[in-house]
């Protein structure tokens, strides 16, 4: 016979298991929708035009944990004003959550021997009034050293640090969604932080013009990609 007791325990038991799958997240939402980087990512815009690319640090394999974590990545160097160069890397997951996150350029650099020298975070200011938050780094080897300017998007945020990333994932996932995410990421070989760092922001400035608004959100977030696109209305 089942008392009392047992009966407020099971009662309790399935408040709780019932109350973790309402919180558990349902909703996929893929800002990228069925788009492929490779296409919409421009080859030639303004005054940048891709060039052989070499020497570029990107963040997978097809046997490591980043692969699982990337659905689709380009890598591409472009060659610009008085014979500079940028090199560009875009990776994209359409699912972000506990064991499947963005890794940041703090963690690949290192990987590849580089030590970091530089990390302070910066705004990207746009036209329209979009902004969006990022992270300026020195990443240096010997022979080599790259300023490097990236952000990333977790759903609908721009999270700087780590720490943002879990808060805003953590958000996403209270909403019931399971967000997609993108890391973009821009550098170059330049010896002077001010030059590196400005050259990196002229780029990012032309590229998201550059790319169809339809896929501007899945790089810089829906608000972001609506002041952006308003601007370029006008």
């Amino acid at each position: 016979m089942i008392n009392r007791r047992d009966l407020l325990i099971g009662g309790a038991c399935f408040a709780a298991a019932a109350g973790a799958e309402v919180l558990r997240p349902h909703k996929r939402v893929a800002l990228l929708g069925k788009e492929k980087l490779e296409d919409v990512i421009p080859k030639t815009f303004g005054v940048w035009h891709e060039r052989d690319a070499e020497g570029i640090v990107t963040p997978q394999s097809e046997d490591s944990l980043a692969a699982r974590l990337y659905n689709q990545s380009v890598g591409r160097m472009y060659s610009g004003p008085g014979n500079s160069t940028v090199m560009l890397l875009i990776a994209y997951g359409n699912t972000q959550s506990d064991t499947l996150q963005l890794h940041r350029p703090e963690v690949c650099y290192p990987a590849f021997g580089f030590t970091i020298t530089k990390n302070q975070p910066t705004a990207l200011a746009m036209s329209g009034g979009a902004v969006v938050r990022a992270r300026n780094l020195v990443a240096a080897t010997p022979g080599r050293e790259e300023r490097i300017t990236y952000w990333t998007r977790l759903g609908e945020f721009l999270p700087t640090n780590n720490s943002e990333q879990r808060q805003m994932k953590f958000r996403t996932a209270l909403a019931g969604i399971i967000p997609d995410g993108v890391l973009v990421r821009i550098s170059n070989t330049e010896l002077d932080d001010r030059a590196g760092f400005e050259l990196n922001a002229r780029f990012a400035a032309d590229l998201l013009k550059a790319v169809p608004p339809a896929v501007r959100p899945a790089l810089i977030t829906t608000e972001q990609a609506r002041l952006l696109t308003g601007a370029a209305q006008v």
